[in-house]
């Protein structure tokens, strides 16, 4: 494969995905990316804003955890990326029963004054969609609003109120683009939504040789190498299979525990997994404490006993599993929570480094 090598390392192995995102936002479109955690999704997105001169603002949706808070997190975005003198402007004209300016620390923070009501608050969150237009105008750059994880705010959205008029207010502006971040079982939620369509980009786990190359460079950088003699660079890429974060924290592991110009070797590789995945371990931990027991029990036979057939009377009566709706409903939760991949990437757990954990923990 000839590979691109003056491209920005975090976009090797992703060019093509970059370059759709790049002209979808050029072009006013809408997207929908979509990939696990750790599969790179924030980043390209950034570096397309970037390319085509965008003002970038994200938000967290994970963190909005009812409608004021969604409003909250909407106005600190924007305030963050507009002169505090246009912020006064716009409240002096439209804003100020809704908020307040907060200034500390030289930087100012547009509030929500106290005691909104539901009506109070819807008028807040539609005047914050037009004062994405005039921080456009103003500054005479395109404007994208990335949504992180946006399929949250739907447990307390409801009826889809707040997601539509949102998608449909930035649909009418020319300057404005959305990006919803989420997970790959996300796709057909959205496609249904017809009125206001996005472009879908799905991050699929990077080949084994594109991540090769991505890490050497990566370690050529700081002066380290994959000693060519041992199965080093093997061992290091089947513990991450072509997951960008995992790799990542993996990496920065080997440069903690090499010295500069020192060849890594597969013991080097093998340490490294080792006190990553007892750094990790109370993390798995806390995260299988908030899965249903029957996601649980699925995650660690797919980690154990992987199968593109989870659903085969075989695979359920060896494993116990439980038949027909809970099991399907296990296997969709676990997507929905970018967990294991779906049937294309044959039920494959999405965090490589969560699977040798579960492995070494039952084993």
């Amino acid at each position: 494969m000839n590979l691109e090598l003056s491209t920005p390392l975090e976009l090797i192995g992703r060019s093509a995905e970059f370059q759709r995102i790049v002209e979808v936002l050029a072009q006013d479109g809408d997207l929908l990316v979509l990939g696990v955690p750790g599969s790179g999704r924030r980043t390209l997105v950034r570096g397309a804003a970037s390319a085509v001169g965008a003002i970038a603002l994200e938000i967290d949706c994970i963190r909005a955890t009812d409608e004021e808070r969604f409003v909250q997190l909407l106005a600190e975005a924007i305030a963050q990326s507009t002169e505090p003198a246009k912020i006064q402007d716009w409240m002096a004209s439209s804003a100020r029963e809704f908020f307040r300016l907060h200034s500390q620390e030289n930087t100012t923070k547009l509030v929500l004054v106290r005691s909104l009501n539901q009506k109070q608050l819807w008028q807040a969150f539609t005047v914050l969609l037009e004062l994405l237009q005039v921080l456009a105008e103003a500054q005479d750059r395109r404007v994208v609003l990335i949504l992180q994880s946006f399929p949250h705010i739907r447990s307390w959205d409801r009826d889809g109120l707040w997601e539509t008029t949102l998608r449909q207010e930035i649909h009418q502006r020319t300057r404005i683009n959305y990006v919803l971040i989420a997970t790959i079982a996300e796709t057909a939620a959205h496609h249904k939504q017809t009125h206001y369509p996005v472009v879908s980009v799905q991050l699929a786990p990077l080949a084994k040789d594109v991540l090769a190359v991505w890490a050497r460079e990566i370690l050529q950088a700081v002066g380290l190498a994959f000693d060519s003699r041992s199965l080093a660079v093997q061992l290091f890429l089947n513990a991450v299979q072509g997951h960008i974060g995992d790799a990542t924290a993996l990496i920065r592991r080997l440069q903690s525990l090499c010295r500069p110009d020192e060849l890594i070797t597969e013991q080097k590789v093998e340490q490294a997994i080792e006190g990553l995945l007892k750094d990790l371990s109370i993390t798995y931990e806390s995260l299988l404490m908030l899965l249903p027991s029957n996601q649980v029990h699925l995650l660690e036979c797919l980690a154990c006993d992987p199968t593109d057939k989870p659903q085969s009377r075989e695979y359920i009566q060896k494993h116990r599993l439980s038949r027909g709706g809970s099991l399907q409903g296990a296997l969709i939760g676990l997507q929905h929570k970018g967990l294991i991949y779906g049937a294309e990437q044959h039920y494959q757990l999405a965090l490589p480094l969560l699977a040798l954990w579960l492995r070494q923990r039952l084993s």
